[in-house]
């Protein structure tokens, strides 16, 4: 790779770090593993420079799933951490604390639901960027998408942030 394409990749992580490891942690449901997932990704789509970057963000989300998944996989299980923000400072406008409900409601989802809200509702891609982007059926989108809603809907308390706008 030469020093243009070089520079290209690191504006990139500089602009999307942020996001991704929101993203990451979302799926996770821990930060340490968010930060991991995040970090081997980007060296991943750092080997693939020359095809990731007509799309590094799709690239990069997709490598990101794609490494969720296979450690899902290899683990069978979900990986359950003490919550986040039982010690961060508290706001007054309570946003941490939704933030954490929402985190903490997200564990309990199936992992391809978890994927659905996330890409769908975080992320805000298309049902059918959603679906390219998990390499499954748009019914399967919609299906998981609904069942997660559902569940987060009784597991969010209703009187938080995160809850009043992830449905609409």
């Amino acid at each position: 790779m030469d020093a243009a394409e070089q520079a290209r990749f690191v504006e990139f992580v500089q602009a999307s770090s942020p996001h991704l490891l929101k993203t990451a942690w979302l799926l996770t449901g821990d930060p340490h593993v968010a930060e991991d997932l995040v970090q081997e990704a980007l060296a991943r789509v750092y080997s693939k420079w020359g095809s990731a970057k007509k799309a590094p963000w799709a690239y990069t989300r997709k490598v990101m799933l794609n490494l969720r998944t296979d450690r899902w996989r290899r683990t069978g299980q979900e990986i359950v951490t003490s919550d986040v923000a039982d010690s961060a400072a508290r706001d007054e406008g309570g946003t941490v604390d939704a933030r954490a409900d929402l985190v903490r409601a997200l564990r309990h989802l199936p992992l391809r639901e978890r994927q659905c809200v996330v890409l769908r509702y975080y992320a805000d891609l298309s049902e059918e960027e959603t679906a390219n982007a998990l390499g499954v059926s748009l019914g399967t989108v919609k299906s998981s998408a609904s069942r997660g809603l559902a569940t987060l809907r009784t597991l969010v308390p209703s009187d938080t942030p995160s809850s009043k706008g992830a449905a609409s």
